[in-house]
């Protein structure tokens, strides 16, 4: 059930009419896909994921990203990996819940819409986690949605 809501689609940051990477979130991590240049070996390649930064690019040449990140990060859990001409970043939230408006500091920024929808996804994501015979993959809120990092197991039946 928990995959019903999962992220619907990515998000993409996109500067001069190209895309610089693309995103989702999941309660626990933030994930970016950057579009590698071909003919580049592998080991070209680098990521330094710090707790409020993040540098990647190609060795020898100015990095490709060097931004703070939107939210502090665990990097004993966050990593990179190469696959099909993809870097696919994933950074492990300190604050579980924690609706990121972007991976990158002032770069790419949710809209307002956007972001409440993100955040109900993520509220839906606790709330299934917290109750796995349940399945709210249609559920709705009517007014505002709680916060999902300090919702703590409101949900009452029957």
């Amino acid at each position: 059930m928990a995959e019903k809501l999962a992220p619907e689609k990515r998000h993409a940051f996109v500067q001069n009419g190209q895309t610089v990477f693309e995103w989702d979130q999941t309660l626990e991590e933030v994930n970016m896909y950057l579009n590698l240049p071909p003919n580049v070996p592998p080991k070209q390649f680098y990521c330094k994921i710090q707790s409020t930064h993040l540098e990647l690019g190609i060795k020898g040449n100015p990095p490709y990203l060097n931004h703070d990140l939107s939210c502090p990060v665990k990097t004993d859990s966050s990593f990179w990996t190469l696959e099909d001409d993809i870097m696919h970043i994933t950074l492990q939230k300190r604050e579980k819940g924690k609706t990121w408006p972007s991976p990158i500091l002032g770069q790419g920024q949710l809209d307002p819409y956007s972001t409440d929808v993100e955040q109900k996804r993520l509220m839906l994501q606790r709330f299934q986690e917290e109750n796995p015979g349940f399945d709210f993959s249609q559920a709705q809120f009517s007014g505002n949605c709680p916060d999902p990092r300090t919702f703590m197991g409101g949900i009452h039946t029957g």
